[in-house]
């Protein structure tokens, strides 16, 4: 058990606690970067993000950023998980350190490595890259190439935290590198903010370069991002997650023109983010967390125009109808969100994580809620709450563990239906554990559940904060 009153270094590094060798053969499969179309009818490509191994399969990673790695304490590594027929296994690994050959440099203390992950085809090659940051300072991050076998070799680049995207529409990825760190007190660091115009070649070389919104960033830091198409444009739009000080968070969200990205209207946050279309109209819309008091969700919708004025956007809290549980303080809901189609029903659904949500007398056991898309929005009908008290998943709720801690929709197994990654870092005194967990029409279901951790692939465990991020 993990309290987190106890063990306070996880509101500062875990994302949730903000207030608070290879893979096998390929197995073939259609390609999943076919072309698409926008909605004026245009032709788009549809860049490949999640797939390292280039089988049609997306691929899951997930960091353990505080482990012991060559004898240095929290150096850090990150496990992935390939996909296929039969979704992930701990048997279809890479694990991933400085001390991974190929990987430049070396295991070095409190780099924590893999605090922060990102996945793109930044070559262009049909296999997206990983790239994995770090707490910043002089370690760089390093973009890990995708292969016919998976993961293989690296190259630094500039920067401690990353986000692909193809910002300029040409079907491209691109690369977003933020160079700075994370601010071990209440003055932030400040961030450099560069995007490569891909392709980005494996020497680290880019078609070119230019700034980002050097005027804000330059006294907040960023800590991670994500990217969606808000206007159905093309072009990826590009939301973060910055630390302004004095123990405040926010978001800055940026509009993808024929200009560049530009700073626009958003809601703010100091939780997770996501895009997906939550309406089914085409658009993707932006929700974003606020953990504070009890927490909320808000969720501005995506238009032509971009995001909707501040009338059309919607809260959703734990007192919503239909939404299971009870809004209290310290429950952290909204800490993790991500965006998918579990039930197959062409509309994204939202999952939710709670890491601080009280179980019993189990202080910070954690809870994970599946919010349904709706041709309205996000909805409460048909919600569901997963614990680790849930039949199917395995484990006991126990103070500290976090569950929800981190979250991901993804379809690992090609099936239509995005599966549920949920992690609990402080599981086991904060080793750390994940469950991923099957979609199917009726929502998330535990039949099929998979339960890893890093002391099952045989990866350094012991006070690793395991599934700390997930991707």
């Amino acid at each position: 058990m993990l309290s987190l009153r106890s063990y306070p270094s996880l509101r500062s590094h875990v994302p949730w606690g903000v207030p608070l060798l290879a893979g096998l053969l390929v197995l073939g499969a259609v390609p999943p970067d076919l072309p698409d179309t926008d909605r004026a009818g245009r032709t788009v490509l549809a860049p490949v993000r999640d797939d390292f191994d280039g089988d049609g399969y997306q691929d899951l990673a997930l960091g353990a950023p505080r482990a012991t790695v060559g004898g240095q304490t929290r150096a850090g590594h990150v496990v992935v998980l390939y996909g296929g027929p039969h979704g992930v296994s701990a048997d279809r690994r890479t694990v991933i350190s400085r001390a991974t050959t190929g990987i430049p440099g070396s295991p070095a203390t409190s780099e924590q490595f893999g605090l922060q992950l990102s996945k793109g085809d930044l070559d262009g090659d049909g296999r997206a890259e990983l790239v994995v940051g770090t707490s910043g300072g002089k370690a760089r991050a390093v973009v890990v190439w995708g292969g016919p076998r998976g993961l293989t070799g690296g190259t630094s680049v500039p920067a401690a935290a990353t986000r692909t995207g193809d910002f300029d529409g040409d079907g491209r990825l691109d690369l977003a590198l933020f160079a700075g760190g994370r601010s071990p007190g209440d003055d932030p660091l400040g961030t450099t903010a560069t995007v490569w115009t891909g392709p980005v070649s494996r020497s680290g070389t880019p078609a070119r370069t230019s700034g980002l919104d050097a005027e804000h960033l330059r006294y907040q830091d960023v800590w991670d991002g994500a990217v969606g198409d808000v206007n159905a444009d093309g072009r990826d739009d590009l939301v973060l997650k910055t630390y302004l000080g004095e123990g405040a968070f926010g978001t800055r969200f940026y509009l993808a023109t024929a200009r560049g990205l530009t700073a626009a209207d958003f809601p703010g946050g100091d939780g997770g983010f996501a895009f997906g279309d939550l309406n089914g109209d085409g658009y993707d819309d932006l929700a974003v967390g606020a953990t504070a008091d009890r927490g909320k969700i808000t969720v501005a919708p995506g238009s032509a125009a971009g995001l909707k004025p501040r009338s059309a956007w919607k809260t959703y809290t734990q007192d919503t109808p239909g939404v299971p549980g009870t809004a209290e303080t310290g429950d952290y809901f909204g800490a993790d969100l991500s965006a998918g189609d579990v039930t197959g029903d062409g509309i994204d659904d939202l999952a939710v994580g709670a890491p601080g949500e009280e179980l019993g007398y189990d202080d910070g056991a954690g809870a994970v809620t599946l919010l349904r898309g709706s041709r309205t929005g996000p909805t409460g009908t048909g919600a569901q709450l997963l614990t680790q008290d849930t039949k199917g998943v395995t484990g006991t709720s126990e103070p500290g563990d976090g569950f929800g801690g981190a979250v991901r929709l993804l379809d690992i197994n090609g099936n239509g239906h995005a599966d549920l990654t949920a992690s609990a870092p402080g599981e086991d005194s904060g080793n750390g554990r994940a469950w991923v967990l099957r979609g199917r029409p009726t929502g998330v279901v535990t039949d099929a559940a998979l339960v890893v951790d890093a002391r099952t692939v045989g990866a350094p465990y012991a006070k690793a904060l395991f599934g700390a991020v997930v991707r």
